[in-house]
């Protein structure tokens, strides 16, 4: 039976990041179908983000699958509760992505990837995209992101070119009716969490930026105060030096002066031996 787009996609991106293109280009050959070959070929090397969350997907699927329910149950949650229990979910939710994030991470140096804190944050920010929004945990569940995801503060996550194939649904539990009133009294309460979510992610990237513009101030003052005492130790070296040319310009002036007194009588002397001489 012939492999799908997304059971090869799924095959190739098990793989380490530096045997993706060279095991892609190899299983193209192997396919019969010319479309099928064409849209295997076209399969992107993964992102070190999507391919740790790609990797974590595969071997921790039942963590992953009860994690992504609790995100279902606390989307469903923020249309009932009050501020108060929204803020408790919330921060249970970040708590959670932390540590998933940390396992994911932790199958990736396990398996020799080397992981920067720029790529844990983009997958703790992946996890929690996934926890947000329902087609960001499929495209998580897939286990063929291409690209890491990013929370969007309330709107849906646009999936469509992160994930390598066709992205199918997870089933989504029914959940009995609301009450229309219950919904309309909640959807204040319900945009305000998403709005200072929005506003605490913000907030984040900003204190991170400032943060890393102070270092960088920091250390250029520093520098400048090192070149500033160098240049002040500099400059006293030239003043005594300047000190020093003036008193040897002071002495060969008194020279200069002694020379031009005593050149006159000399010459005068000069004058009376010729006259001598001649008579």
């Amino acid at each position: 039976m012939t492999a799908t787009l997304e059971e090869i996609a799924a095959e190739l991106y098990a793989l380490p990041l530096e045997e993706f293109t060279e095991a892609r280009n190899e299983r193209v050959k192997t396919v019969a179908d010319r479309d099928l070959a064409a849209a295997v070929m076209r399969l992107r090397k993964p992102l070190a983000p999507a391919w740790i969350v790609n990797l974590f997907a595969r071997e921790r699927p039942d963590q992953l699958a009860q994690a992504l329910e609790l995100g279902e149950s606390l989307r469903e949650a923020q249309e009932e509760l009050d501020a108060k229990t929204l803020t408790a979910l919330t921060r249970q939710r970040r708590t959670l992505v932390r540590e998933l994030a940390r396992a994911a991470t932790d199958l990736a140096e396990h398996a020799g990837a080397r992981v920067t804190a720029a790529t844990t944050e983009a997958v703790e920010q992946t996890l929690n995209a996934a926890m947000l929004d329902a087609g960001a945990a499929d495209a998580v569940a897939s286990g063929r992101l291409i690209r890491p995801l990013e929370p969007s503060g309330g709107d849906t996550i646009d999936v469509s070119d992160a994930v390598a194939g066709v992205l199918a649904s997870r089933p989504v539990r029914e959940t009995p009716p609301d009450e229309l009133s219950q919904r309309r009294a909640r959807k204040d309460a319900e945009k305000a969490v998403r709005s200072a979510e929005q506003q605490v992610e913000r907030a984040e990237r900003e204190l991170r930026d400032a943060e890393r513009e102070y270092e960088a101030a920091s250390t250029r003052l520093d520098g400048l105060r090192q070149r500033e005492v160098e240049l002040e130790a500099e400059l006293e070296r030239a003043r005594g030096e300047v000190e020093q040319a003036a008193e040897a310009l002071a002495g060969r002036e008194k020279r200069r002066d002694r020379a031009r007194h005593e050149l006159n009588p000399a010459r005068q002397a000069l004058d009376q031996a010729r006259a001598t001489l001649e008579k």
